[in-house]
């Protein structure tokens, strides 16, 4: 069995969790994969489309999909 010593000024409440090594590289593959990930940040035009288009949900004014194909059936 392996034997595993931590040092004393580690943390009481701290989580140490124990894998086997292949884990953890694909582990740290993942994370180097999902570092380059770029995040959306909307600009400000695309923030106020959205809350323009939120109002107009909550006010009723939408069309539901089925609505939507029929009336592109019709134009056929």
């Amino acid at each position: 069995m392996t034997t595993i010593t931590l040092p004393k000024t580690m943390n009481k409440n701290a989580k140490l969790v124990a894998v086997p090594y292949d884990l953890y590289e694909e582990f740290l593959g993942w994370q180097k994969n999902m570092k380059a990930i770029k995040i959306f940040t909307p600009m400000a035009s695309e923030k106020r489309a959205l809350a323009r288009a939120r109002k107009n949900f909550r006010a009723g004014k939408y069309k539901t999909l089925a609505q939507l194909h029929h009336a592109v059936a019709d134009r056929r």
